[in-house]
C-alpha cells in the first residue's frame, strides 16, 4: 500500500543493469546522453540497493527487459497506490512494452491491480507524486493530456485532489522538479511553478540548476537519498535537519534519470 510518498518507505521494486543499458545501439531512439560504464554502473546501484536495505525496506530486484535499456528506470513503469497498482503506458516509444513486464512483476507479488491507462493515453510514472491526499500530475512530454485525464479519474475515486501541471525542457518529469520528502514537505526549483500548485506545502526551493535539482528518494523520517552532483538540493535539505545519502549515479544521469527514477515504490508506512 502507498498513499504517500512522504511515508517511510518499507518495499520496492528495482532493476539492475547487467546487459540491455549497455548493449544500446542507438542513443537517440532510447533518450539516452551518452553510453554508460558498465562496472561503474553496477557499482552504483549495487551502492543504492545496500543503503535502502539498511534502512529497512525490502528491495526486489528484476531482470532487465531484453531489448529494453530503459527498463532500469522501473519507476515510470506503474504507478502503486492504496488501492492496488496503475499500469501506465510509457510515452517513449522505444519503451512500450516495459508496462507489461512490470505488471507481470507486480502480480507475482500479490500486488492487486487498480487500473490501467488506455491508449491514446499515456503515462509514465515520473510525472506523478502521490502526497497524503493531493495526487501532483505533470502533463510533460512523456504523459499526455489524455493520459492525464484518465489518471486522475482513477486517482479521484480513491480519494485524491488532483492538482496537475505543464512539464517543459529541460525536464523531462515532474520529478525532476520535485519530489516530496515529508507529509508536508517538498524539495522544488525556484521558478517552474505557480505556488498554487504547490499550496499548503512547507517548501525547500532551490535553483534549477539541472534538470533532477528536484529529484531525491524518500527512505521516510527525514531520511534521503541525493545524487551526488545536486549540489544545491544537498544543501538546502541538510540546512533543514534531513540526513541526506549523496551517492554519484553519474552513469544513470548519461540515461536521463535521477534517483527516484530508479526506484518503483511498492510500500510504504506512515
Amino acid at each position: 500500500m502507498l498513499r504517500s510518498e512522504g511515508d517511510r518507505l518499507t518495499r520496492v521494486v528495482v532493476c539492475s543493469p547487467d546487459k540491455e543499458y549497455f548493449d544500446v545501439k542507438t542513443l537517440k531512439a532510447h533518450n539516452l546522453d551518452a553510453r554508460a560504464n558498465p562496472e561503474k554502473a553496477k557499482n552504483q546501484h549495487d551502492l543504492l540497493k545496500s543503503i535502502m536495505k539498511k534502512f529497512g525496506a525490502d528491495v526486489i530486484d528484476v531482470r532487465e527487459l531484453s531489448f529494453h535499456p530503459n527498463s532500469v528506470f522501473t519507476r515510470d513503469t506503474s504507478l502503486c497506490t492504496p488501492q492496488g497498482y496503475v499500469q501506465l503506458r510509457m510515452g517513449l516509444n522505444t519503451r512500450r512494452g516495459e508496462e507489461d513486464w512490470m505488471a507481470q512483476v507486480l502480480d507475482g507479488l500479490k500486488e492487486s491491480k487498480a487500473g490501467k491507462i488506455q491508449a491514446p493515453g499515456t503515462v509514465e510514472g515520473g510525472d506523478i507524486i502521490l502526497a497524503g491526499s493531493v495526487a501532483f500530475i505533470g502533463c510533460s512530454r512523456r504523459t499526455n493530456a489524455n493520459g492525464v485525464c484518465q489518471l486522475s479519474a482513477l486517482l479521484k475515486r480513491m480519494g485524491y485532489k488532483i492538482r496537475t501541471a505543464n512539464i517543459l525542457p529541460p525536464h523531462l518529469h515532474l520529478g525532476g522538479i520535485m519530489s516530496l520528502v515529508g507529509s508536508r514537505h517538498i524539495l522544488c526549483s525556484k521558478r517552474l511553478f505557480d505556488k498554487k500548485f504547490l499550496r499548503g506545502f512547507d517548501l525547500i526551493e532551490v535553483d534549477d540548476q539541472t534538470f533532477i535539482s528536484g529529484n531525491v528518494i524518500c527512505l521516510g523520517e527525514r531520511e534521503l537519498i541525493a545524487e551526488a552532483s545536486n549540489t544545491a538540493a544537498i544543501e538546502a535539505l541538510d540546512k533543514r535537519g534531513f540526513k541526506v545519502n549523496t551517492l554519484d549515479l553519474s552513469e544513470f544521469v548519461k540515461g536521463q534519470g535521477g534517483p527516484s527514477c530508479l526506484v518503483l515504490p511498492v510500500e510504504r508506512i506512515e
